[in-house]
């Protein structure tokens, strides 16, 4: 292990996706480890960042007091999760006036292309300038010229951090990170037929076409120029060496924080209190009653409609309601999706709630967390088209909810390939799941049920979701209990004990590179 760690996201601090799981859950096994040798530096975003953080004015004050003098402020408090590690918040603003001068200087040490920035190019890239300037007088203040320091930074927005470094403090290891190539997503985003052409792509070309020449190049110039370059799954691996020419040194998988979960004698009153707030609401809101018997489902994210399969999900609510008319099943399918406000939408047998809020407990339909909810559903279905790892599906798990996924998903992928589930858990179980193999107007469902998706086949995956839907509605209180618990099964192979010594190898293969 290193003897100080930097870590670097737009995300820490600052819920946006699942980068912010990544970080969050991962901090107390590093705190064990590298107890406040761990340092996070994020942007400070005052009232946004707040939520998470908690500043302490006299830690480090006088390492922030000599950044004051050199015109950089900087908020040190703890970041308020699990393992409560240190978290440097910036203010970049200093930089704006300097960022001609920034870009030019990435050009010419670097090749990053910054004249067709456009967006948030801007203040990613000069935040992550003054994370690196940040991290080298930390680094100076420590006298840490004898000890082992790597910096890790994540994704494109901190690739000038990386830079930095490299150019003005050599002595740090540097782990460039990336969670899905930028190109990749925008051309699955497009609409483009991302996996059936995927060995003709050129990520420069692609980045022309598709207007994001800068951003393209900063991800691509931090991948080569890092010391060890890693992504979150052998999906993601492949795309790297095809967009960004670079393979990746380690594939850093995404674990879990089992504390987070409720233990199993707090599940079922937890449980039990979420379906009936998850009703209520939708009774409130479509005004139906919902029995007892209500299968529920949801779908949760980031708002892209196709990536995250959101329009997969509509279309097999759709279809699952054709196949129910009439019978008096009724089934509740939650879209809990930040910014996605369309109209409740009503079919016979199926409703569709839409939250389009972020679920942190001071939303203002059910003013409590998603977590808190989610132990309340039968199923949930996350049928990606792009997704490189897929924390939505590992979370369901771990809060012993089986799932739907694909395996376009990292996670997905990751249980195909490396989990085998159990299949003699039960005998009644195991001659349910024959019977549904035996009918081919079924598709037995599994802890995690793992659906093939390709660029031509969508009609398939909604099929195939409305014929797994209907072989959990068919299911006995026993056999969804051993499912659940297969589920916490999966979850237990997939938590940040079995995937950390993958970020140990990389913190070694930078140190040995410096």
């Amino acid at each position: 292990m290193p003897d100080y760690i930097f870590e670097t996201s737009w995300e820490v601090c600052n819920r946006v996706g699942g980068i912010y799981t990544v970080l969050s859950s991962r901090a107390r096994l590093m705190q064990d480890r590298l107890h406040d040798h761990v340092f996070f530096f994020g942007p400070d975003l005052r009232e946004q960042s707040d939520v998470f953080f908690h500043e302490q004015s006299t830690l480090l004050a006088p390492w922030r007091k000599q950044l004051l003098k050199q015109g950089i402020r900087v908020r040190v408090g703890r970041w308020q999760i699990a393992g409560k590690p240190i978290a440097v918040l910036i203010d970049y603003s200093h930089l704006w006036d300097k960022k001609n001068d920034i870009y030019a200087w990435a050009w010419e040490h670097f090749g990053v292309q910054s004249h067709a920035a456009y967006g948030d190019y801007d203040d990613s890239c000069l935040f992550g300038y003054a994370v690196g300037q940040t991290m080298h007088s930390l680094y100076q203040w420590l006298k840490a010229d004898d000890k082992k320091v790597v910096a890790q930074c994540h994704e494109w927005q901190t690739a000038f951090a990386e830079f930095y470094l490299r150019d003005y403090c050599p002595a740090i290891g540097t782990i460039f990170t990336t969670h899905a190539t930028g190109i990749g997503r925008s051309i699955a985003g497009n609409h483009k037929p991302l996996y059936d052409y995927f060995t003709a792509y050129n990520g420069d070309q692609m980045a022309q076409e598709l207007g994001m020449v800068s951003k393209h190049s900063a991800e691509k110039q931090a991948a080569h120029h890092a010391h060890c370059f890693t992504t979150v799954s052998d999906l993601t691996a492949r795309e790297c060496t095809q967009l960004l020419e670079r393979t990746p040194d380690v594939v850093t998988e995404n674990g879990f924080e089992p504390d987070l979960v409720p233990t199993k004698r707090q599940t079922p009153t937890l449980r039990a209190k979420a379906r009936k707030q998850l009703l209520q609401v939708a009774q409130q809101l479509s005004g139906r009653a919902f029995g007892q018997d209500t299968l529920i489902c949801c779908i949760s994210g980031r708002l892209e409609w196709k990536n995250k399969g959101i329009d997969v999900f509509l279309d097999a609510m759709a279809s699952l309601d054709q196949h129910l008319s009439g019978d008096g099943k009724q089934v509740l399918a939650m879209v809990m999706v930040p910014y996605l406000d369309e109209p409740v939408r009503h079919y016979g047998n199926v409703t569709v709630v839409f939250c389009p809020y972020y679920l942190n407990g001071n939303d203002p339909l059910f003013h409590c967390t998603y977590y808190e909810l989610l132990i309340g559903m039968d199923i949930t279905i996350f049928p990606s088209y792009y997704e490189p790892w897929g924390y939505t599906p590992l979370e369901s798990v771990a809060f012993s909810v089986p799932t739907i996924t694909t395996d376009l998903s990292g996670f997905g992928q990751w249980v195909h390939n490396h989990y085998k589930q159990a299949e003699d858990d039960t005998q009644e179980l195991q001659q349910t799941l024959d019977f549904f193999a035996e009918d081919s107007t079924r598709c037995p469902v599994q802890a995690v049920t793992v659906l093939h998706r390709t660029d031509s086949n969508t009609g398939e995956v909604i099929t195939d979701i409305q014929q797994t839907l209907v072989s959990m509605m068919m299911l006995t209180q026993s056999q969804r209990e051993t499912l659940r618990t297969q589920a916490a099964e999966v979850a237990a192979a997939a938590t940040w004990e079995h995937f950390f010594p993958k970020y140990e190898q990389a913190y070694q293969i930078a140190l040995g590179r410096v």
